[in-house]
């Protein structure tokens, strides 16, 4: 009895390491997994002007090329709106065919280049099953950021982990200098409007020197820093990590330039100008149309400037839009205006005197704007704001000139 058991269990040992041994000679007879970069350039629509990515997995065997990307988001989503005004935007990962990706984006005019990277079976494998864990539905959403988690970072780190970090290594030092706020002034620059809400919006976090690595959040960066990766060969040899780069469709959209304009210059000419009319208004009050225009141009500016700041001022202390906290451009785009629109409302008045709180007001936010242009000598205002003094400063000068000046002329008249 005793050998008939033994003689069983020896067979059915027989039996599992054959089914093991053919299970493996299936895996390695089978051709390894394919996986390729997809970046997309820029689109028309405003939440397209960064571009977008996805890693693609193309079974040989069955000839399925599955398209994984993290850029879903949904308008119908409960509270989205709200969610989007205090930085708690939800993102999700989508895997579709990825023909259809690439003849959407084609349709849409938009460049596509495909970039096939060398990944050893076990480690393609690995990504495979990394994507497809995070499809799950416990796992699929992501809290979403601007420029340290979006659809590209995600992308990258998931490339990274399947290529045991050998990408984070070698993009961590290297940086040409770029910026967050570079790279988004750049690519909405098609769009000045945006470019500029934008521009204002952005904190000294935006100006930091950034790294291969984390200006990767632009999916054009990343498919150009992927050009200059290195992996190791079976023979132990430095090889790139793209094996091969392909041009599927040229983008029928202007591209956006590598560097965004440089407005120091013009805003500085449009504020000169600007406060000069007003100067000029204010000389000439004496007459009706002098004071109607110095009172409308007035208000109309104090009215924007305290709108901004106080935008500025909910972004920094009820959201989680880290890049617009400590904002220095409330020193230029002061909530204090809306404590003068008053003093600039009566302005259109023959006998206006500005009080003297309305005077202190002016002087003081005429300060700190000038305070905001002394503040560039000094290593701990790091925020590139100069256009944007060089645009407000003479105006807010002006201004504070113009209280004062309304006290002076009257009391002569007087």
């Amino acid at each position: 009895m005793a050998y008939l058991l033994l003689g069983l269990l020896i067979f059915l040992l027989l039996q599992v390491l054959a089914g093991t041994a053919s299970a493996l000679a299936q895996t390695d007879d089978a051709p390894a997994l394919e996986v390729s970069l997809l970046t997309f350039g820029p689109g028309q629509v405003y939440w397209e002007r960064f571009g977008h990515n996805a890693i693609v997995i193309r079974d040989p065997g069955s000839g399925e090329a599955v398209s994984y990307n993290y850029g879903i988001f949904d308008f119908e989503e409960e509270d989205f709106f709200l969610n989007f005004i205090r930085g708690r935007m939800r993102y999700q990962i989508a895997a579709n065919d990825a023909r259809d990706d690439i003849d959407y984006y084609v349709s849409q005019g938009r460049s596509v280049t495909q970039q096939r990277l060398r990944m050893t079976p076990a480690q393609a494998l690995a990504l495979k099953q990394a994507l497809d864990t995070n499809l799950l539905p416990e796992n699929r959403h992501y809290a979403y950021d601007y420029f340290v988690s979006n659809c590209s970072t995600k992308v990258r780190d998931q490339l990274d982990a399947a290529l045991q970090g050998n990408l984070r290594r070698q993009m961590t030092s290297p940086s040409r200098g770029f910026t967050y706020r570079m790279l988004a002034d750049a690519l909405t620059s098609p769009d000045p409007f945006l470019m500029g809400v934008i521009d204002i919006g952005l904190g000294p976090f935006s100006d930091q020197r950034l790294s291969f690595w984390k200006d990767s959040f632009v999916p054009m960066q990343l498919r150009d820093h992927m050009r200059e990766m290195k992996v190791t060969d079976e023979a132990g040899n430095s090889v790139p990590l793209v094996s091969e780069e392909r041009q599927l469709a040229e983008a029928r959209l202007p591209s956006p330039p590598p560097l965004p304009p440089d407005l120091r210059w013009p805003f500085f000419a449009i504020g000169l100008a600007f406060a000069s009319l007003l100067g000029f208004l204010s000389i000439k009050r004496e007459r009706r149309w002098a004071r109607i225009g110095f009172a409308s141009l007035a208000l109309l500016f104090s009215v924007v400037c305290a709108l901004f700041g106080l935008i500025l001022l909910g972004l920094w202390g009820f959201t989680e839009h880290v890049s617009a906290w400590a904002n220095e451009n409330l020193l230029l785009f002061s909530p204090l205006c809306i404590l003068l629109l008053p003093t600039w409302w009566r302005s259109g008045h023959a006998d206006w005197q500005a009080t003297v709180f309305a005077r202190r007001i002016a002087m003081l936010i005429a300060l700190l704007a000038a305070f905001a242009l002394f503040s560039k000598i000094l290593s701990s205002f790091v925020q590139a704001n100069l256009a944007w003094i060089l645009l407000l400063l003479p105006v807010h000068l002006v201004l504070a000139h113009a209280a004062l000046r309304s006290s002076i002329r009257t009391g002569r008249e007087h």
